[in-house]
């Protein structure tokens, strides 16, 4: 077939025809001898010089209409009598093999008369190849069949919702065709399947429902588990075995409807009986039994009033132990109100564990009872004691925990555990910058008394609370840690220019700590005379101090500072630890037996207030190192 040669329409069809039948008869497994690549050929160039020819012998249109004819017969003798003879599982066998073939023929079609797309149907703005051929399946076989479809793989569903064994691979190809039939579009999807299995699933879920009620001759509230039990099992097994079948967007629906079928029209008995078996186990703190029962349990139409019975207990129980701690402190002495208030933490850290038991074990964690405990704990952890609030309790908690001598030995691990703990109390009150308020002045008077034992366990407290509540609320907190350990470098520094200056003697022991003025509580500076064998080794430092930081200006705290000084009395020497002041005034009387009043504040200078405190405290209580005459006179001489 040269290019000179015209070849007729009839002439060229007969060719085209014969390699087209021979591929129908492929697809309906009739004899045929193979389809080679000369078959192959012969037709496409058939088509190609018909197309190309000159008119009057350009057939491109003629072509065109014939590759839907051939396609609308082949349907319509051989593919819709085949699926009509059938029913049940074999029509949706028969239906998966026939849209695979009739995909496998557009395919090869297209291919054969592929110039038509890429000049004659471009040109003309007409369907392609494959929407003719897609679009002749949809009239003459999916239309007609759909019904007949529809209702045999959903009759394969409703035998998979009893158990029955079914071909599931089956289900999943139909429902897949329902998908693929309309192209981009889900519209027969939706309005020939998904429409009707939500009205089939309506139907079947009432009926079960109704059943489990009507089997039973008790009344509903004492079958509420075993109802329950079958609902969840259900709507378990629709999730795994039903939903891997249909298009996700399908998922939520089918929930829902089983949702409104099983749950909403006996939920206010349900919920009856619900509500009191669940505050029946609750008060005698059953938590394998609750866990038995809810564990897995995601009806949240039941879960949430539950919930709130769950945040109203806990919510109780919390203001029965801060109630009780109120009515005890109003009968306790002063020595013991602080004990009070750490067995109160320590109850409420209990009781926190209780019920977080209960939200992680029986209700693996659901949204709803993390919110509810959330909720339950604020509410009355916001209210506290009448004069202390929760955050200055937690901190005096914690203090007790990081002092010398404070609540006791505890290992590394319950240490950092309870530490864990208390963060999580500090995150239920409202008022956090309170919290911080407070351990920030208790972390500054440990620090600098040198109270804190556990050095690593407050850096471990810090990055918890940093961890929760972000950088900048633990700011200052780590500047001071960090001021410390710097001074620590800055005391090896001075240690080692004394031992290379032997004109520095100090003559005692000098430790300073250096702190930046904004990372520590406001202290109020006074001023204080201090005898020269004080004030000689403040001075070395400062030079020191200066050589080292010429733009930083020293200010002297002496009210955090600490003096050891040894007593020598009549009977033996004793070890004196005191505070700057004390010691200040003890110094003076290494010059004179006695003093008085206005002789020793002239000397100190020191404000009146702050000289009245120290001399009480060393002239009165348990050790009297000062004799003070009169005795009642607070300005009689010593």
């Amino acid at each position: 077939m040269s290019g000179n040669v015209v070849i007729e329409f009839e002439e060229g069809w007969e060719i085209v025809k014969k390699g087209l039948t021979k591929l129908e008869n492929l697809l309906e497994w009739t004899p045929e001898l193979p389809f080679t690549g000369e078959d192959y050929m012969m037709i496409y160039t058939t088509i190609y010089s018909m197309c190309t020819q000159k008119p009057p012998h350009h057939y491109s249109q003629k072509i065109y209409d014939k590759y839907k004819e051939v396609i609308e017969e082949y349907l319509a003798m051989k593919v819709f009598p085949s699926l009509a003879s059938t029913y049940g599982d074999f029509l949706l066998r028969d239906f998966v093999i026939r849209w695979r073939n009739h995909k496998v023929m557009v395919r090869w079609f297209s291919c054969l008369f592929s110039y038509l797309n890429r000049y004659f149907i471009s040109r003309r703005s007409l369907p392609n190849l494959n929407e003719v051929g897609f679009g002749c399946f949809q009239t003459l076989v999916y239309q007609p069949m759909k019904d007949n479809i529809r209702e045999a793989v959903i009759v394969l569903i409703d035998r998979e919702r009893d158990g029955e064994q079914t071909d599931n691979t089956l289900i999943k190809h139909v429902v897949d065709i329902f998908i693929e039939i309309g192209g981009e579009s889900m519209a027969f999807y939706v309005n020939d399947f998904e429409v009707y299995l939500l009205q089939d699933t309506g139907v079947y879920y009432a009926r079960k429902a109704s059943s489990w009620v009507l089997d039973n001759s008790r009344p509903i509230e004492d079958i509420c588990e075993g109802y329950l039990s079958k609902a969840e099992e259900c709507w378990k097994r629709e999730k795994e075995r039903i939903l891997p079948y249909v298009h996700s967007s399908s998922d939520q629906k089918l929930l829902e409807k089983i949702h409104q079928e099983i749950y909403v029209p006996y939920k206010n008995q349900l919920l009856e009986q619900e509500l009191t078996q669940f505050l029946s186990l609750l008060r005698n703190n059953m938590v394998d039994e609750i866990s038995r029962i809810y564990k897995n349990r995601k009806v949240t139409c039941l879960l949430e009033p539950v919930a709130k019975i769950f945040k109203e207990h806990a919510a109780a129980e919390g203001t029965s132990l801060l109630k009780q701690a109120e009515d005890a402190r109003g009968q306790a002495t002063a020595a013991t109100v602080g004990q009070l208030h750490q067995v109160l933490v320590t109850n409420l850290i209990e009781l926190h564990d209780r019920y977080m038991v209960y939200v992680t074990y029986c209700f693996s964690g659901h949204f709803l009872f993390q919110k509810a405990l959330d909720d339950a704990f604020r509410t009355f952890l916001d209210r506290g004691l009448s004069n202390t609030s929760t955050g200055e309790l937690l901190v005096n908690f914690c203090d007790n925990i990081f002092k010398r001598g404070g609540i006791g030995k505890l290992s590394d691990e319950a240490t950092e555990e309870t530490i864990g703990k208390i963060v999580e109390l500090v995150a239920y009150i409202s008022d956090q910058g309170l919290f911080i308020e407070f351990y920030w002045r208790r972390l500054a008077q440990r620090l600098l008394s040198q109270q804190s034992s556990m050095d690593d366990h407050e850096r471990f407290m810090l990055s918890k609370l940093k961890h929760r509540f972000g950088a900048s609320f633990t700011s200052k907190l780590e500047g001071m840690v960090v001021d410390l350990e710097l001074s620590k470098e800055m005391a090896t520094e001075f240690k080692d220019h004394i031992s290379n200056h032997p004109s520095a003697d100090l003559r005692m022991d000098l430790s300073v700590s250096v702190l930046t003025t904004g990372y520590w509580p406001s202290i109020r500076s006074t001023n204080l005379n201090l005898p020269e064998e004080m004030e000689k080794p403040l001075r070395i430092f400062e030079d020191f101090f200066r050589s080292r930081r010429q733009h930083r200006r020293l200010s002297w705290m002496f009210s955090f500072g600490i003096c050891i000084l040894t007593g020598r009395f009549d009977t033996k020497a004793i070890e004196l630890v005191l505070s700057t002041y004390q010691a200040a005034v003890l110094l003076l009387f290494n010059d004179a037996d006695r003093l008085s009043y206005s002789e020793i504040l002239a000397q100190q200078q020191l404000p009146e207030v702050d000289l009245v405190r120290v001399l009480q405290s060393l002239s009165c209580g348990k050790y009297k190192i000062l004799n003070k005459d009169p005795s009642s006179s607070p300005r009689g001489r010593r």
